[in-house]
């Protein structure tokens, strides 16, 4: 018998498998696709303490982001990075002493940090004077950071596996039954055939589908109150030069980033509204499209037509439902569901939650679990993630451009920020390019097609293309069959194994 069955392989699920993993349970993780493959994949890759959720109060929700966005900057430099933001002020929105007292708090709460405060900041000067409308004047610049949003899942559930873990992708839990001392989960394989995991505890961390597993195994919903909401995001050949972010007030209250991305593109969302229907068919709306081309409008100089979109995305998110009036401020904090009484085997549901806060909500969920379990001391807050065993990512990737001198700097930097210190698994004992493998467009190769099979749990193109990285924005549509085609055959062949 295991001592937890962990459902759900986004952010939060592959959080608290490593966590528990870590302090001496034996843990084993199901998930029904691939890891990350909604939520935790369409966010707006962001770990930020959440500036606006001041406005709602939340103060608690902000310090402890805060708070995490310096451990996460430490613990995987090469896919946390800071970030700068400018937030022009509009005149007819909310006061300028109102930005700036939001700043000030912002600066503050969160207690030490490492990256530079807020400042205001001239809008006629360069470079912000030829992309803003001439309308903005002032505003703002502070700093958050930006996450590779399913890369931290992946590297949290790779950990895991390294801990012990067993890190079951593609494998759908179809029934839950209680039993005197635990429970019985069915799980469906990717193969149709059903197989039996005992545990004597369940964290259901199904995300959008949190409620369909706390039925199937209580036969009723839970008390908490879940709100889906969507956010989707548009995707646009680059807006302007520089590493800042720009972020805009609109009219209805929500904001919309406008965020460099994948060096050649530039980012935009996000939408919230509130969704109804299968999350797993979940896509943006013409008028979310709209919605997000207009808030660039107003803002820049230069507008977007629907033609200039490259590739779009939208996630629903598991929302605990405090009753808000708006699906913009509804609460980002997580809220935890506890059936556990009269001594009965334990299953923990989790509402809500963000991919700044995963690692804190970990141990929250552990801490609500150590009655039940016995469980080692929490450990994971100055643990690396999987290749983030680095002093300084600048310094590393030099000593990576020494070594690997034959790489071109762009693959060079691209396979630093994903793999970190494990660059040297991917490339193996290739001395040149010729020795990389199957070229399959851009700067993708057969080496690192093995590393994402071997030790990423990649199992077709769309993982790799989507989840592993974004490498689908840079390579041909041909690609993807060949790719396939690659998986196939390696696991027939062994080449992928």
């Amino acid at each position: 018998m295991r001592d937890l069955l962990v459902i759900g392989g986004g952010i939060n699920g592959a959080g608290i498998a490593r966590d528990a993993a870590g302090r001496g349970l034996s843990v084993t993780l199901c998930e029904k696709d691939d890891l990350a493959a909604h939520t935790s994949s369409a966010s707006t890759k962001l770990v930020h303490g959440g500036l606006r959720y001041l406005e709602t109060y939340e103060f608690r929700l902000v310090a402890e982001a805060l708070r995490e966005r310096e451990v996460l900057l430490k613990a995987a430099p090469h896919i946390v990075w800071p970030l700068r933001f400018v937030l022009p002020h509009d005149r007819n929105l909310r006061p300028r002493w109102m930005l700036r007292l939001g700043l000030f708090l912002y600066d503050r709460i969160g207690g030490r940090r490492t990256l530079p405060g807020s400042h205001g900041v001239d809008l006629r000067k360069p470079p912000h004077r030829a992309i803003l409308k001439d309308r903005l004047t002032r505003g703002f610049e502070y700093s958050d950071c930006w996450v590779e949003d399913s890369r931290m899942t992946v590297l949290a559930a790779m950990d895991a596996r390294e801990l012990g873990a067993e890190i079951l992708t593609r494998t759908e839990c179809i029934g839950l039954e209680r039993t005197a001392d635990g429970w019985i989960a069915a799980l469906r394989q990717p193969d149709g055939s059903e197989r039996v995991v005992e545990a004597r505890a369940v964290v259901n961390a199904a995300g959008p589908w949190v409620d369909g597993i706390a039925g199937l195994a209580l036969g009723r919903g839970t008390p908490a109150r879940l709100r889906l909401v969507k956010g989707s995001h548009i995707i646009v050949p680059r807006l302007y030069q520089g590493d800042h972010a720009y972020i805009f007030q609109q009219e209805d209250g929500r904001i919309v980033f406008a965020i460099p991305y994948e060096h050649d593109f530039t980012l935009i969302g996000t939408t919230d509204e509130l969704f109804e229907g299968d999350p797993g068919t979940v896509a943006i709306s013409p008028e979310e499209r709209a919605y997000l081309r207009d808030a660039v409008g107003g803002y820049f100089r230069t507008g977007i037509a629907e033609e200039d979109i490259v590739s779009t995305y939208a996630g629903v998110r598991p929302l605990y439902d405090d009753h808000a009036a708006s699906n913009s401020t509804v609460t980002r904090d997580y809220v935890f569901e506890l059936d556990a009484d009269d001594g009965a085997a334990p299953i923990l549901s989790i509402y809500g939650g963000k991919i700044t806060t995963f690692r804190k909500l970990a141990e929250h969920a552990l801490e609500k679990l150590s009655d039940h379990l016995p469980m080692r001391e929490a450990w994971t807050k100055d643990a690396p993630l999987p290749g983030g065993d680095m002093a300084d990512f600048e310094g590393f990737v030099k000593r990576a451009g020494e070594r690997y001198s034959w790489l071109p700097p762009r693959l060079l930097r691209r396979l630093c920020r994903a793999y970190g210190t494990r660059i040297d698994r991917v490339i193996g004992t290739a001395d040149g390019m010729d020795r990389l493998g199957e070229h399959f467009g851009g700067d993708l190769y057969e080496a690192e097609l093995r590393y994402l099979a071997r030790e990423e749990f990649a199992q077709c193109a769309e993982d790799v293309l989507w989840r592993r990285g974004k490498l689908g924005l840079h390579l041909p549509d041909a690609a993807a069959s060949r790719i396939d085609a690659w998986f196939a055959a390696g696991i027939a062949g062994g080449s992928a194994a």
